[in-house]
């Protein structure tokens, strides 16, 4: 993944555009749907379910194109690692946090993802280094979640203990992401839809796995909203989203799927006023735009001669 701005986006079309905007609703509407199936479902129900339905989708792909699974040990202890990494941990933390702050507040504590794996990559990935953009744009973002999340939060004074603990839950879950990113671009090179359906799959038999063990009672009855809320994130959020977020990168590159980092937290804290009532603040508001701009002044190129 290149952390540099580029200098023009990549030939992106029409379609293009859609399919952007497609992905933003699907990932973007996650936080609010993760709120509503919080109403019947326990965090690590709702894990488990839309991992295997997500799974379930990936999987018929495969099975339709004719691809198999790889055989190597090796490459299962890739995908186990990003499994954990990648959706069992963040999927967990976000939505044990979601029980104490709303969907558009996770939305915009998300957004510092792009700016932890500056910080991983400068330790993990040779030529990543941090260069001045990078160190302002993460200091910017830190300072975005000072605002957003209270100073007395970070000095431990003070707040409601409840939300402070979410909000850290939430953010732990954006440091899962930013780590699997890395292993992601350390690992084996495979066709991307083998690699979703196979962590997609670790991922599912983990999370049942720690159910069961936990013994995660189901509801006894099954309410309509949160039902469809499961439903929808498991083949919208989480199945259907990732065969677009692949055509998106084949289509147009990886540069122009980075706008994304910017129009999800929008998207999530205009869904979370709109669909569920929720109240946006002024401080909130401000640490959005913060953090957004941390993540495009990290992304700009040290060069010579005052050029961008």
């Amino acid at each position: 993944m290149r952390t540099g701005l580029q200098p023009h986006l990549p030939h992106a079309r029409a379609e293009d555009w859609l399919l952007l905007a497609l992905l933003v609703v699907l990932w973007g509407s996650a936080f609010g749907l993760t709120e509503i199936a919080l109403r019947l479902f326990s965090p690590l129900q709702i894990v488990t379910g839309r991992l295997w339905i997500g799974a379930l989708v990936l999987l018929s792909l495969l099975v339709v194109s004719g691809q198999g699974l790889p055989r190597s040990w090796r490459t299962w202890g890739y995908f186990l690692s990003m499994s954990v990494f990648g959706n069992v941990l963040p999927f967990y933390l976000i939505s044990w946090g979601q029980q104490a702050i709303p969907s558009g507040l996770t939305g915009i504590l998300m957004a510092v993802m792009p700016l932890v794996v500056l910080v991983l990559a400068h330790f993990l990935v040779p030529g990543e280094k941090l260069n001045t953009p990078k160190i302002i744009g993460f200091v910017m973002g830190f300072c975005g979640i000072v605002l957003l999340t209270g100073p007395s939060a970070l000095a431990g004074l003070g707040g409601n203990p409840a939300e402070i603990i979410a909000q850290f839950s939430v953010l732990a879950g954006a440091v899962c992401y930013g780590l699997n990113l890395i292993i992601a671009r350390r690992g084996p090179r495979l066709p991307p839809q083998v690699t979703a359906g196979c962590v997609l799959l670790g991922s599912a038999l983990l999370s049942a796995a720690a159910s069961i063990a936990q013994g995660d009672p189901l509801p006894g009855s099954l309410d309509l909203a949160p039902t469809a809320a499961l439903l929808s994130l498991g083949l919208l959020s989480t199945g259907l989203a990732t065969v677009v977020y692949y055509r998106v990168v084949a289509r147009a590159g990886a540069t122009f799927l980075s706008l994304i980092n910017y129009l999800i937290p929008v998207f999530a804290v205009l869904a979370g006023v709109v669909f569920l009532g929720e109240e946006m603040t002024t401080r909130a508001v401000l640490a959005l735009v913060v953090i957004l701009s941390g993540i495009l002044v990290s992304r700009r190129r040290e060069t010579s001669g005052g050029t961008a």
